[in-house]
């Protein structure tokens, strides 16, 4: 698997750039993927819909539908991709540090 170094920390990532675990994330994690999906600055949304995705997968061990994920945010779906260029499911979830979804988040 390749890997990425960035501000002191050394990363695994699989081939589409996501966490090779969820216990190896952190906010060197957050900001590196800020960076890769040109987001330029986080805000409380943002926050917010990271701790969704991970309370979720903690409880669940799957990521959100993306209808779970806007009711429980409060955000509309339109609001999420504002957010998350890449989507829910690519931006979003890469972030929080889950794994790559296999079906629709």
């Amino acid at each position: 698997m390749p890997s990425v170094e960035f501000m002191g920390k050394e990363f695994t990532i699989d081939e589409d750039g996501f966490i090779d675990s969820y216990d190896n994330w952190c906010q060197e994690w957050v900001q590196w993927v800020k960076n890769q999906e040109g987001i330029e600055e986080l805000n409380d949304e943002h926050q917010k819909v990271i701790e969704v995705l991970r309370d979720y997968y903690e409880k669940n061990g799957i990521a959100p539908m993306v209808r779970v994920l806007s009711k429980v945010t409060g955000f509309k779906l339109k609001h999420i991709y504002e957010l998350f260029p890449s989507g829910p499911g690519k931006g979003a979830c890469k972030m929080a540090g889950l794994p790559k979804p296999t079906g629709c988040v």
